[in-house]
Order: structure tokens, then C-alpha cells, then sequence
């Protein structure tokens, strides 16, 4: 049984098929679950279990990967707590959370003032506040056959995604990618049928990296013209696989598993810039707080021109109430969290196409994960 766990936990960890669905995992022993030198495998010799019982969460489906290995590795080392994530996508897990069903929710992007006000109801004597805890680049996928590095910037990325640009040949893709053999083959442009974190995110790179192109408000749910719609993370990136012509935005660790190659963005630096954790890591890296006390929300900056520093970023939060969690859910809620946002938690990350925390934003996460009551 040791053995069948830890060839679970690195399977995860290489990268698991991203299906959508709940995984629901109960300890049932204290088997060492620690992958040795397996790439990505889930450390947890330095879990501090708390709490017995199902803990209830939903939301983000780009951060199900990253879900998947922190259940599985706090599952294998935490007798008898049950953790249950959803991936129902971020805009479901905050309505769910705000009906007081979760004990916490994942979400790419931070609560709005409304949400804040509405947990009030929720959170007895506290309100919600977001924690960073998974970073990572939103890779733009796509499916054009004889065509392998594909270069697109933020205005034709906006005229594709509204309806304005219609064939892989069109003059403004040929430009930036002068020796392509671009086909006369229609643009099959995916988008999220649910409201999403992602969408939100990538609208909001439209918007401020292509204003003149991209006419519509950033938000979770779809605004833009034309495309097709299809459901979470998992939904977007199996039809870019499936459908010639067709290209997605979708969290980087979906492309991996699925063998989907991604376009790399002319953002005016010197090289265009690839979808890797690395590049990621160094746009998220500009980021500033903008949530005030322990809210943690962050700003990211989505223009950035710096050199290898991929603008098109998600941060996922996890969302809790500051006081007033359910005391049945708290001590596991708390358990689960420190892990994810430990060391051990973040370092699992890299090899899922996720960008751990920079040092001192999950320092003050730990903080506030501990301050939970």
C-alpha cells in the first residue's frame, strides 16, 4: 500500500490528466508519503494534522492540479480528516462559501466589496479575506496544424478572442510570425462557459495590455464576441486538443498534461516571452497588496515589459473568514492551508506548471492562516 501511495502522489505530481470532478480522499494510516527524489512529489513528514471529520471547498478549477497533490499527500499523513474539493470554478466556490455550505473557497480573483459585505453573514463577528496560494501563467493553447511556435501579442490575442480576427492566415498573425506556414484555416476560439477566476484574469490582460482592441470590462464572465463556450479549465483545453483551428486560454498545467503547445507573447521586451513558471514567477514578483490588514488581495501588473516576464498571471486565493469559521472545520481548515502555503506545499507545485509564492507573500500567508479563528 506504501508503494501504490507514493506512485499516486508522483503521478500527480508529474502532472495527472486534468479531468474535471471532486476529489475526495480519507486518510487511512500514517503511510510515509513523502516521494523521495521523485520530481514534484509531495513532501509531508512535516504536516501538522488537526481536526477529524469531512472539510467542504470548491472553486478554482485552474488550481485543481495543485488541489489534487496537496489532498493527496495531506490525505496519506493526516488519519481520519477527509478534505473534498470541487472544482466548480471560482464564481460558483464564492457563491457557495457566501451560502455558508464550504469551509473555505478558491477563487482567481479577490472578492469584490459586495462579496466582502455579503460574508459578513457568513463569518460571525469577521468577514472573508483572500490568501494567495497558487501563482501561476494562464498559457494561451492552440491547434494549428505544421505551425509549433507560434508568436502572438496582446491586440491580436484581443481580435481573435472578439470575433475580429477569423483565419490562422490573417496579416496581423503572419506579422509576428514572419517564417510560419499559417494555414487558410478558421479560428476556433474557446472561452469559459461558467464564471471564471481565469477569464477574469485573462480579460484583464486584454483590457490593459490592448485597450483599443479589447472594448469590454474585464469579469468573470464572458464578454466578448463570437467563440465558442465550453466548461472549466479541463472543458476549454480538451477542445483546443480535439478541434483543428481552435485556441484557449487555460491555467499552464492543463497544456502540459495535455501535450498542448502554447503561443509566447510579444510584450515589447527584446524575445517573446514563453508560458513557463519561471517567466510567471517574475511577473508576479511586481505584484502589490492592495487588500488591506489580512486580506492579502494582490494587484498584478499585466503591461509588464520586463524582460522574460510572461503578463498573462493568475493568483489564486483561498478564501476564508477571518473570525468566525465554523468551529467544527476550523482546526482542519487551518491544518490544510499551513500546508499548502508551507515550504513543502509550494515546492510541490513547480513541476505542475504552477509558480510558488514569492518568499514574503507566503510568509504573510502562514501569518494569516494561523490568525484564522
Amino acid at each position: 500500500m506504501k508503494l501504490q501511495r507514493k506512485n499516486r502522489v508522483r503521478a500527480l505530481a508529474v502532472g495527472a490528466l486534468a479531468v474535471s470532478g471532486a476529489l475526495a480522499l480519507t486518510a487511512c494510516g500514517s503511510d510515509d508519503t513523502s516521494g523521495g527524489g521523485s520530481a514534484g512529489a509531495a513532501k509531508t513528514s512535516n504536516i501538522k494534522c488537526d481536526g477529524k471529520g469531512k472539510l467542504l471547498a470548491s472553486g478554482s478549477s485552474a488550481q485543481k492540479n495543485a488541489m489534487d497533490v496537496w489532498v493527496q499527500a495531506y490525505a496519506g499523513a493526516c488519519k481520519g480528516t477527509e478534505i473534498n474539493y470541487q472544482p466548480t470554478g471560482s464564481g460558483a466556490g464564492v457563491t457557495t462559501f457566501l451560502q455558508g455550505q464550504t469551509a473555505f473557497a478558491g477563487s482567481d480573483s479577490a472578492l469584490k466589496p459586495e462579496e466582502v459585505a455579503k460574508s459578513k453573514k457568513v463569518c460571525k463577528g469577521g468577514q472573508a479575506i483572500d490568501m494567495p496560494m497558487v501563482g501561476g501563467p494562464i498559457a494561451v493553447g492552440y491547434n494549428v496544424p505544421g505551425v509549433d511556435n507560434l508568436v502572438l501579442d496582446a491586440p491580436t490575442l484581443a481580435k481573435i478572442f472578439d470575433a475580429k480576427i477569423t483565419k490562422w492566415n490573417d496579416p496581423a498573425i503572419k506579422k509576428l510570425n514572419p517564417g510560419a506556414k499559417l494555414p487558410d484555416l478558421k479560428v476556433q476560439a474557446f472561452h469559459r462557459s461558467d464564471d471564471s477566476g481565469t477569464t477574469d484574469n485573462f480579460t484583464k490582460y486584454l483590457k490593459g495590455a490592448a485597450p483599443g482592441d479589447w472594448k469590454h470590462e474585464p469579469a468573470k464572465k464572458w464578454e466578448g464576441t463570437g467563440g465558442q463556450a465550453a466548461s472549466g479549465s479541463a472543458g476549454v483545453s480538451s477542445q483546443v486538443k480535439q478541434t483543428s483551428g481552435a485556441i484557449s486560454y487555460f491555467e499552464l498545467s492543463y497544456a502540459t498534461a495535455g501535450k498542448i503547445p502554447t503561443a509566447k507573447l510579444n510584450t515589447g521586451a527584446k524575445e517573446p516571452v514563453d508560458a513557463t513558471v519561471d517567466n510567471a514567477s517574475k511577473a508576479i514578483s511586481e505584484a502589490t497588496q492592495v487588500g488591506k490588514g489580512d486580506d492579502l488581495a494582490l494587484k498584478l501588473n499585466y503591461t509588464s515589459k520586463a524582460e522574460g516576464a510572461y503578463p498573462i498571471t493568475l493568483v489564486t486565493y483561498e478564501i476564508a473568514c477571518d473570525k468566525g469559521n465554523k468551529a467544527e472545520t476550523l482546526p482542519a481548515t487551518k491544518s490544510f492551508l499551513t500546508y499548502a502555503a508551507s515550504k513543502d506545499g509550494q515546492a510541490a507545485l513547480k513541476a505542475l506548471g504552477y509558480a510558488p509564492l514569492p518568499t514574503e507573500i507566503a510568509d504573510k500567508v502562514r501569518a494569516t492562516v494561523a490568525k484564522l479563528s
